[in-house]
């Protein structure tokens, strides 16, 4: 049972529409530095929880604040004249919540940002007129990781602030005057311009101190840059440093620099991030930006990754034996383990594939993350869940502040850990290269060639007129059919008979559109009776196709078919919707016809065709029948109780969410 769980961390960005310009380049690279990329979804990337505030028109403000759901939060400012000069923005941002547990960063978009008072009052700025146009990405991502990393890491106060807050980065390079010496003679150069810390070689070492214990003790706070150039993993002082930083459990991050070649890559330098450079002398400056960007990134990612398995140790997710370590083992490290007497080990998420962890059991060790340990394989066996989430367009950040790459993430982490436990996964439509179908076909591919399985993990239910495509979308369900069963439902019965079943019918007309509704409510009701459990998030409340909200319809019919359904309202849309609907029984006006008519053209006409035939949506019978069921007996059917139930209506963290599905679904 959960015991409380607080995230570490939540970063929040706030600016003014006006300045999107500027503002939304640096927000896409910080997106994919500080969350994990929905592109590599099994990368060990940073995994923080980023909210952004804005607003639809100049003249409006976000409908809310950033709140204080995580133990630190982190608000950075685009300030500018558009925030200065107009009054609603400038009293928003001057009332910015304040707190101990809340820094505020202004970043100044232009010189008229300077000005701020109220919370702002006094505070430094982030200013980013002093990063050149073409760098602007890196000098961005480093600025913003630092200011994290000085204000989240665990080792550190709010009190304890400026220099002495700084990241530390040991040169480690080869000292025989060859690429790595020039490489890092240059990083350091170009540190001691900066407000961070580096330690660089033995010049440094005052005369009297031990040559050794002087090296070691700069290794212990640092984050450890190994510059690895053709001469470094054969230089007995460069080996030392690496098992120095891995003893000490230290961030590593190797620069491949390699002229010619290397006779031996040296194995504990291996496990880590690892930028490639070119040997050129000299290096540019968007080459020591990356380094350096990467570096922080990994040690902020250290950090944080080690403050997220306490919380979840705290929460109970995690046994009170278990030794926690920001990267997955290495035989050096679990041997030492062993030594010591601890057999269990928890590294943060994503696992690793079975292939690079089967010397774990020849050791006697589990190791696992938070979410999976071996162990777990096949407990969803015979489970059949049902998959309901889809993306929610929006055109500002003013009322909900999750990005639509949030969802994504969450859909790609409950179809591998569901796959993972051997459950069938239903799913309908989104026949798309690129879409959620192809990342769980990619995954459950990975899966079939380790496990050997032979039943399809994945069921993809289509309705017609969905499967009658063109010859590119047929070729590619013929590349997964090992592992993709198609389930085609044919024209509803009591529809139009004159319909060429073998021709694509374009919903473009009432008539057509209703032969659409009817054909996915039937693949619908089936899918959902075929069922265990569903699991809906997001939805989209308008340019749907059907009578009504996809997922809205799915909800519905679960709930009356008394299914488990998880309902992950967080993430917006009509999963939002319906939750606020249930924790406070006031009606949404997204789930009234009134509300339906005025944003989708041609719905009026929908419904009225429907209506004829008997088939409409009645918004206010669903409404009522959404409010007659408690959240207490939602929460029973997944076997969860009222608080992790609730927990799960409201949480936007990942983790968080998948932790309480898989529970639920092992306790059901």
């Amino acid at each position: 049972m959960i015991t409380g769980y607080s995230p570490p961390l939540a970063v929040s960005f706030i600016w003014h529409p006006s300045d999107s310009e500027e503002v939304n380049p640096i927000l896409n690279v910080i997106r994919i530095s500080f969350s994990r990329d929905k592109d590599k979804p099994f990368s060990r990337g940073l995994n923080i929880p980023l909210f952004f505030f804005s607003s639809e028109s100049s003249g409006e403000t976000p409908s809310n604040y950033p709140d204080e759901s995580a133990n630190t939060n982190i608000l950075f400012v685009f300030t500018s004249v558009n925030t200065a000069g107009r009054k609603k923005w400038r009293r928003y941002i001057e009332n910015l919540p304040q707190s101990p547990s809340i820094k505020i960063i202004p970043i100044a978009v232009d010189a008229d940002g300077y000005g701020h008072g109220g919370a702002l009052t006094g505070l430094n700025c982030i200013r980013k007129n002093d990063w050149a146009v073409e760098n602007r990405d890196l000098n961005a991502v480093v600025a913003l990781a630092h200011e994290i990393y000085r204000f989240s890491c665990k080792s550190l106060t709010f009190e304890n602030k400026g220099v002495n807050s700084s990241i530390r980065i040991f040169l480690s390079h080869s000292k025989s005057g060859d690429t790595g010496k020039l490489h890092s003679e240059e990083i350091k150069r170009f540190i001691d311009n900066t407000n961070m810390g580096r330690f660089f070689d033995a010049n440094e070492i005052s005369p009297g101190y031990h040559f050794d214990q002087e090296i070691e003790n700069h290794i212990k706070d640092a984050t450890l840059l190994a510059i690895e150039s053709d001469a470094y993993s054969s230089r007995y002082w460069c080996q030392r440093e690496i098992l120095i930083a891995k003893q000490h459990n230290r961030p590593v991050v190797v620069v491949n620099c390699l002229e010619d070649f290397e006779d031996r890559i040296f194995p504990a330098a291996s496990n880590v991030p690892c930028v490639h450079i070119s040997s050129t002398v000299p290096m540019s400056e968007r080459d020591i930006l990356r380094i350096l960007s990467t570096a922080i990134i990994e040690t902020l990612r250290y950090s944080y990754s080690m403050q997220c398995l306490e919380a979840y140790k705290h929460a109970g997710w995690i046994d009170e034996d278990s030794e926690l370590i920001a990267r997955p083992p290495e035989i050096r490290q679990v041997l030492n383990f062993k030594m010591d007497g601890v057999e269990k080990m928890c590294y943060p998420e994503p696992p690793v594939y079975s292939i690079e962890a089967d010397w774990h059991e020849e050791l006697g060790v589990q190791a696992f993350t938070p979410l999976w340990s071996p162990l777990q394989r096949d407990s969803l066996s015979g489970k059949r869940i049902g998959i309901s989430i889809s993306d929610v367009p929006r055109e500002s950040f003013a009322d909900h502040h999750i990005h639509a790459d949030h969802l994504v993430r969450l859909s790609q982490d409950l179809a591998r850990h569901l796959l993972a436990r051997s459950a069938t996964l239903l799913y309908g439509g989104d026949l798309r290269p690129g879409g959620f179908t192809e990342f769980i076909l990619d995954e459950a591919r990975i899966l079939k060639d380790r496990l050997g399985e032979t039943a399809p993990p994945i069921e993809n239910h289509l309705a017609w007129p969905l499967y009658v495509s063109d010859p590119e979308i047929t070729a590619w369900r013929a590349k997964y059919q090992q592992v993709m069963e198609t389930i085609e439902y044919e024209v509803a019965g009591d529809v139009f008979n004159n319909i060429d079943k073998e021709a694509f019918l374009p919903p473009n007309t009432p008539q057509n559109s209703y032969v659409w509704s009817r054909c996915l409510t039937e693949m619908r009701e089936r899918s959902i009776s075929s069922s265990t459990a569903r699991i809906c998030a997001g939805g989209r409340v308008a340019a749907y196709k059907g009578k009504m909200p996809g997922v809205l319809e799915e909800i519905s019919l679960a709930l009356d078919a008394q299914k488990s359904i998880f309902l992950l309202g967080a993430f917006g849309g009509v999963v939002g919707d319906v939750c606020n609907l249930l924790l406070t029984s006031d009606v949404p006006e997204t789930l009234t016809e009134e509300w339906q008519i005025s944003h989708n053209e041609g719905y009026s006409d929908l419904q009225n065709l429907a209506r004829s035939f008997g088939h409409e949506s009645d918004y206010d019978t669903i409404i009522a029948s959404i409010r007659s069921h408690s959240v207490s007996e939602l929460a029973s059917r997944c076997g969860l109780n009222d608080k992790e139930y609730k927990k799960l209506m409201k949480s936007p963290y990942v983790d968080e969410c998948v932790y309480l599905i898989l529970k639920g679904l092992n306790e059901n």
